[in-house]
């Protein structure tokens, strides 16, 4: 009978008792542990925005910029659909749009071809490239969520909101 009045069962024969095992194994984490958590942590992103005529203000997702001082990331996905841009604007220039849309993926990587702002800290060209300004390629607001993958939630909202 234990302290707490319900009987002891015996152990099966051939069981090994508590004395029996090792102390290691004993102290040991249960073999069906839970995996660790992988932490979750603040990011920002906006979406990439094309207005090929400002005075309309019609414009498409073109792209995501993703930070996350946390996990010292900063990336951009973009994509350019032109049958979209021309549908919007026929006399739209595709290459230079093409072009200022990389840039925006040059800045993130820190690329010698992003110009000065590739040079700074992520934080500041994030700052940067999510700043208003009026131009054919645009930031919209700047929005936040939790991940613990910054650079796999990046793919997941581009495939979200630009495919």
């Amino acid at each position: 009978m234990s302290t707490s009045g319900t009987p002891l069962r015996a152990a099966p024969s051939g069981a090994a008792s508590p004395a029996d095992i090792p102390t290691e194994v004993a102290a040991a984490e249960p073999l069906l542990a839970e995996p660790p958590v992988r932490r979750r942590e603040f990011f920002e992103y906006a979406i990439i925005r094309v207005i090929p005529r400002v005075d309309r203000g019609e414009c498409i997702n073109a792209g995501v910029v993703l930070y996350s001082q946390a996990f010292d990331f900063l990336g951009a996905r973009t994509f350019l659909d032109v049958p979209r841009l021309c549908a919007l604007d026929r006399t739209a220039d595709s290459v230079q749009t093409r072009a200022a849309l990389a840039a925006w993926e040059l800045v993130c990587a820190g690329a010698p071809g992003g110009g000065p702002a590739a040079s700074e800290p992520l934080g500041r060209r994030f700052r940067w490239l999510t700043a208003p300004r009026s131009a054919v390629v645009q930031p919209g607001p700047v929005h936040g969520g939790l991940t613990a993958n910054p650079a796999a939630e990046l793919d997941r909202l581009f495939d979200l909101l630009v495919l």
